[in-house]
């Protein structure tokens, strides 16, 4: 599956990773955001908007962490296990 440079720009334009907002404090996420963690064995940290979390290709994504961990996230967030390459070109499509 090929990524296109410039929906991978708009990718990184929709997916603000949370350094960019926490400045000192990497734990702060911004009102109407949420924090998830995504990679298959390292995990990288995204903050993206609520929003994201009714679009139906998003619940796929959701769904198959229900699968992977329940409840119990390891990360102590909400983890997704894909590879990051697909989450954020499901993501880009989401604007």
């Amino acid at each position: 599956m090929a990524i296109s440079v410039p929906r991978l720009m708009h990718a990184k334009n929709v997916l603000r990773q949370s350094k960019l907002f926490a400045g000192s404090n990497q734990m702060e996420v911004p009102k109407g955001y949420v924090a998830v963690y995504v990679g298959e064995s390292q995990k990288k940290r995204f903050v993206v908007p609520i929003s994201f979390l009714n679009k139906p290709s998003f619940q796929k994504l959701l769904n198959i962490a229900e699968e992977e961990f329940g409840f119990n996230h390891p990360m102590g967030g909400l983890t997704i296990p894909c590879r990051e390459e697909l989450f954020i070109d499901v993501t880009s499509r989401l604007n």
